[in-house]
C-alpha cells in the first residue's frame, strides 16, 4: 500500500454518485498475452471493464470465487483476519483511477466509526471484497477513461466489447487459472 488515508464521512461506506456497482463477470486467460483478466460488468447495464492481474492474485481471486479452502490461509485471508482482529470492517471496495494504463483502487475500512481508505492494487482490492462480500463499485471517470483508452488501441472497441459480453461459462473457465 502506497499510503493511506482516514476520513470520517460516513457515506463513505455507501456507493457515491460517480461510481457503479460492479460484479465479477468472471476470470480469463488473455489469449494474446497469456496473463489473466478480470472482467467486471455492471449491475444494472452491459457495461463490462476488463482489468490485467498477476498470476497469483487471479488465483487468489478465482479460490474464493469456488469457495475453495486453502491449507494454510493466503495473504488476502491475513488480510481479512487482521482487519477482524483489529475490529475492522471492509465496507467496499472501489476503482478509483485508471492513469498510463493502470488502474487503482480504494478499500474503504470502517474502523471503530471512522472511515478509512487505503490505497491498492484493484486485484487486491477485489479478492479482499470477495472475502468480505461486500460490494465492488467503479468510478464513471474510470469507465470512461477505460473506453477512450480501448478506442486509441489497435483492438476495436465493439469487437471487444461484443466479445466479453459473449463470453459463456465454458469460455470463462468457470475461474479455472
Amino acid at each position: 500500500m502506497e499510503k493511506s488515508a482516514a476520513t470520517t464521512q460516513p457515506e463513505a461506506a455507501t456507493q457515491a454518485p460517480d461510481e457503479v456497482e460492479m460484479q465479477i463477470r468472471g476470470l480469463m486467460m488473455d489469449p494474446v498475452t497469456n496473463m489473466p483478466i478480470v472482467v467486471l460488468k455492471d449491475v444494472a447495464s452491459d457495461v463490462v471493464l476488463p482489468i490485467w492481474v498477476g498470476i497469483f492474485e487471479a488465483n487468489a481471486i478465482a479460490v474464493e470465487l469456488e469457495k475453495s479452502a486453502p491449507p494454510r490461509p493466503m495473504t488476502h485471508d491475513l488480510l481479512l483476519n487482521m482487519a477482524r482482529g483489529l475490529n475492522a470492517t471492509v465496507r467496499k471496495v472501489v476503482v478509483s483511477e485508471l492513469r498510463e494504463d493502470t488502474f487503482y483502487a480504494v478499500i474503504w475500512m470502517d474502523q471503530a466509526g471512522e472511515m478509512v481508505a487505503l490505497d491498492s492494487r484493484p486485484s487486491d482490492a477485489i479478492a479482499l471484497a470477495l472475502r468480505w462480500d461486500c460490494p465492488i463499485y467503479v468510478s464513471r471517470t474510470v469507465l470512461e477513461s477505460s473506453k477512450q483508452s480501448a478506442a486509441s488501441q489497435t483492438i476495436n472497441e465493439d469487437d471487444m466489447k461484443r466479445w466479453l459480453e459473449n463470453l459463456n461459462d465454458d469460455e470463462m473457465g468457470r475461474y479455472k487459472m
